[in-house]
């Protein structure tokens, strides 16, 4: 059996560079993907170390760039596509950039089911048949008590619903779906006041991914997998 392969998107920095090192140190095929290769020295590095990852450049809010990659890597099988791209629009009530917001719902709630129609054969031909997209339990309505937030909110609400349909829809093509709450992580986006490290949330992921299955698909799971509720 060949080894597995993954496809990440944001992979140049945060939860998206720990994925690909820690999928890479596995012994995964890594496609890791981000706006500037050029620039993303932590990313070209690790390639450097590892034969197993291959940089591609991928402007996600881009879909013209998208379907040319899924054209290029059109031979490829891909067991694991890993949506990890995602921004942070902020805003608080009476004071909402609506040009932000509009932009990081594309980004947040549109970009993974592009990305899962764009690769659906790669992933078809694929030994796991897997798409995790990381969320946040920010968009889970059961859990909001703060209020706020609302741009980042909605957008990870939509992608919620967008990723618990796909896994529907895909279920024919024994492709299986996980929605992920990464946690609050010591990334740029989270601060460093962040409760964990990326090692801990990539390690509890990638656990819930293992355990993903068409019996389990359609779940939106937390990174210590415990059940987030909508």
């Amino acid at each position: 059996m060949t080894a597995n392969q993954v496809l990440i998107t944001g992979a140049n920095r945060g939860l998206g560079l720990e994925f690909t090192k820690q999928y890479a140190a596995d012994g995964w095929f890594v496609l890791a993907c981000c706006r500037h290769p050029q620039s993303a020295m932590a990313l070209q590095t690790l390639a450097a170390a590892h034969g197993n990852v291959k940089i591609h450049a991928l402007d996600v809010g881009d879909f013209a760039q998208i379907d040319a990659l899924a054209l290029q890597l059109k031979h490829e099988s891909i067991d694991l596509l890993l949506n990890n791209a995602g921004v942070y629009p902020s805003s608080s009530f009476g004071d909402t950039n609506y040009s932000e917001w509009a932009d990081g719902f594309k980004i947040n709630s549109m970009v993974p089911l592009k990305m899962a129609e764009a690769f659906v054969q790669h992933i078809s031909r694929g030994q796991l048949k897997k798409i995790a997209t990381l969320s946040s339990k920010m968009g889970s309505i059961d859990d909001n008590s703060s209020g706020e937030s609302y741009s980042y909110r909605t957008s990870k609400a939509a992608v919620n619903m967008a990723m618990k349909s796909l896994s529907i829809d895909l279920r024919p093509y024994g492709i299986s779906v996980v929605t992920l709450h990464p946690g609050w992580v010591q990334t740029d986006m989270g601060g460093s006041n962040a409760l964990i490290n990326t090692q801990t949330s990539v390690a509890g992921m990638r656990k819930v991914i293992a355990d993903l299955n068409l019996s389990n698909t359609g779940n939106f799971i937390a990174y210590d997998g415990q059940a987030i509720n909508w």
